[in-house]
Formats: C-alpha cells, structure tokens, sequence
C-alpha cells in the first residue's frame, strides 16, 4: 500500500492494482498541491479505481483521464451515466450494501456520511449521488475506505477490520460537515476494531492563499499526530501507521 496524498491510495490485493479517488496532477480547481504529484510508476498500472463520491477532490476528471482508458471505475451508483458522458467507457455503478468481484478481490459499498453532490451540500445543479465508503476483501484481509464521512455508529457493523483508512482532516483551515477530525478518527478507529489504522486526507492540498500562514503549515502536518495521540489516549490496540503522502506504508 501507498498513500499518494490527500485520498489516494495505491494498494495491491487479490492480485489486482487498486486506486482509491485518484488526485495525481499539481492542481485541483482553486488547490494547489504542496508535495510533488506521485510518481507515474505507482498509478498506471491500476486495475480498479473506487471513487467515494463526486466532489472534484475526489472525482477528479483530469487524473483518471491519464489512466488507461480501459480501467474499471467504480463510482456510487446514480454517478455513472454521467462518468460516461465525460468519454469514461469501463464504469461500474455501486450502492451501499451492494458488491461487486474483481477477480479475487470483493468491493462492498459502505455508508458515509458526507455529502454526495458534485458542487457540494449547498447546490442542488448538476449530478448528485450518495457518498459511500468502500469494503475490500482479498486474501484474508478485510480494508476499509472510508472516503469522505463523519462518525457514525453503524460503523461498528463493519468491525473487525484489518486496515482502515481515515481521514483527518481536509484541504482548509476548517472542515465543514461530513468530515472527520482526528479525535472523531481516533473514535471510528475504536468502532471499526481496526488492527492497523492509516491517516489519509491531510497534507496534501491547500488554498494557495492559505498555505504559507502558520496555522495552515499546522495543519498540514498535524492531524495525523493528533489522530495517533488520540489513538493512544483512548487506549486502542489499533496501530496507526504515519505515512507522510507519497511514502509507502509500512508496519
């Protein structure tokens, strides 16, 4: 697994290639990326890339436009037909509580809690469709995605997990609804039993305003460590594996 920043994970399971919400260019919309994009060698071989939601950090039409064209897209489901009018032909639609295989590996479609239209919780234009997180069982192993979310208690039916993905924070100096912070992380952490937790959605992209005021350059740095103090603090076995964006995870 890698975490090539902000919510995009690289991982290999069931013998498949898995991209999660790729962002791999220098800018998304009015963001700038703060690290170097990833390195090509870990993205264009993907297999299967699982969309959470349509917001344009996470559906981003200029980064899955430099996949292969071939590669299957999973997005929520009421998100496909428009997929397919941007000129993406291999799109698969999944609902929460529905499954797909792919090869060996198994993708359930799990609840978040975050808003699922493409501008956001305050415009009601354009396409809309349910947020979701992502299940994935291969080889033993039971992955959690969460996307996009904010807490919620029916977290705790998808538990035990192996490895779950959290985010921690987002692109701003405030989060708005939907989201996790690090304590509310260390929480879901608990709920989801995790053996292995990694702190996604942080570090990655920034206001280019914002980005040199020092409660931004906080905040880029950290979330994470909040979320393993919280860890720590709730007296969790989860191990939290700090990867900086663009490193490989490891533990």
């Amino acid at each position: 697994m890698h975490f090539l920043g902000h919510s995009t994970i690289r991982m290999r399971l069931g013998g498949h290639v898995v991209l999660s919400d790729p962002v791999l260019t220098a800018t998304v919309g009015g963001l700038r990326r703060v690290i170097p994009p990833p390195d090509p060698r870990l993205w264009r071989d993907a297999e299967l890339v699982l969309i959470s939601h349509l917001h344009g950090d996470h559906l981003h039409l200029p980064s899955l436009r430099l996949l292969d064209p071939g590669v299957r897209i999973v997005v929520p489901r009421g998100a496909g037909e428009w997929l397919r009018h941007k000129g993406f032909g291999a799109v698969t639609e999944l609902g929460v509580g529905e499954r797909i295989r792919h090869g060996g590996l198994t993708v359930t479609g799990v609840r978040a809690v975050h808003s699922g239209h493409r501008w956001g919780p305050r415009c009601t234009a354009g396409p809309d469709a349910p947020a979701l997180g992502h299940l994935l069982e291969a080889d033993g192993e039971r992955i959690y995605l969460a996307g996009d979310t904010d807490l919620y208690p029916d977290m705790a039916e998808l538990a035990p997990v192996d490895t779950a993905a959290l985010p921690v924070w987002g692109w701003g100096p405030n989060l708005g609804p939907g989201h996790l912070d690090p304590a509310r992380a260390a929480r879901a952490a608990g709920l989801l039993r995790a053996r292995r937790a990694v702190p996604v959605h942080w570090g990655t992209l920034a206001v280019p305003l914002l980005a040199r005021t020092a409660r931004m350059r906080r905040l880029l740095v950290d979330p994470p460590r909040r979320f393993a103090a919280a860890v720590a603090e709730a007296g969790l076995s989860t191990l939290v594996l700090l990867t900086e964006p663009g490193a490989e995870v490891t533990g």
